[in-house]
């Protein structure tokens, strides 16, 4: 393991199962004092570089080996870290601690945010219509200019989203158009290749053949009717086995 070659053995007293924790003291042997240094210095920079990106923070690192040998990290400039760092010490250095000055450093952010709030809340009112009693005209034609653009850049969305929709419900009925023709001629075929099926309740030739339901039954009325042989120029030619053909039409 790293942590035995760091140690030159394996017999120390805070060694435990797995991946074991070493003594936080001078390595002795040379070798494994130099493999150490640069392992951890590896992983040092690597640490202050995603330190950042990650954070968006200012990082300089400055590291000197054993033999005088210099190694160096910064995402800006190390000098000019240096700088800044001289600069924010001489300012405070009869102030306070670091920890004051991190802490003036606080109260002076927050006090920005909060005015930037302020200012953003007064300018929703603003726009809502409210508190503006006390503006100028000057300030009344800058707001309403505000509105007309905002309100042309919302009916421009607006319109962007109608005329959207409109296309795509047109080609939505080109679509089904284009798929009823085929369904149509489906059936057509269908029909042609089993003349069968046209017959049957649901075709095409059903519906024709097949008359036409009635809705309402009327009363039977027999001075609606008379015999159609009293119109027949010659009866005798519509008889059948010594007895006429009479059959009944109705007066509508």
């Amino acid at each position: 393991m790293a942590y035995q070659s760091e140690l030159g053995g394996d017999s120390s007293p805070l060694r435990k199962s797995g991946r074991g924790k070493i003594e936080i003291k001078r390595i002795e042997n040379t070798t494994n004092r130099q493999v150490t240094f640069c392992k951890r210095r590896n992983g040092l920079l690597k640490k202050a570089y995603e330190l950042s990106v990650l954070c968006d923070a200012e990082v300089a690192l400055i590291v000197f080996s054993s033999r005088g040998r210099l190694y160096e990290y910064s995402n800006n400039s190390v000098k000019g870290t240096i700088e800044r760092y001289k600069k924010a010490i001489s300012d405070n250095s009869n102030t306070g601690s670091v920890a004051e000055i991190n802490a003036q450093y606080y109260q002076q952010e927050s006090a920005k945010l909060r005015q930037q709030i302020i200012s953003i809340q007064n300018s929703n009112r603003q726009l809502m219509g409210e508190t503006i009693g006390s503006m100028s005209p000057k300030e009344l034609r800058n707001l309403e200019g505000r509105l007309e653009r905002s309100i042309t850049r919302i009916r421009s969305k607006k319109n962007e989203l109608l005329f959207s929709e409109i296309d795509y419900m047109q080609k939505r009925e080109v679509d089904l158009h284009n798929d009823n023709q085929i369904l149509r001629a489906k059936i057509a075929e269908n029909e042609r290749n089993n003349p069968s099926i046209s017959l049957m309740p649901g075709g095409s030739n059903y519906e024709q053949l097949m008359p036409p339901p009635q809705t309402q039954s009327q009363p039977f009325d027999s001075r609606n009717y008379f015999q159609v042989a009293a119109l027949q120029p010659n009866n005798h030619h519509y008889s059948s086995a010594g007895r006429q053909d009479q059959t009944a039409l109705q007066l509508v």
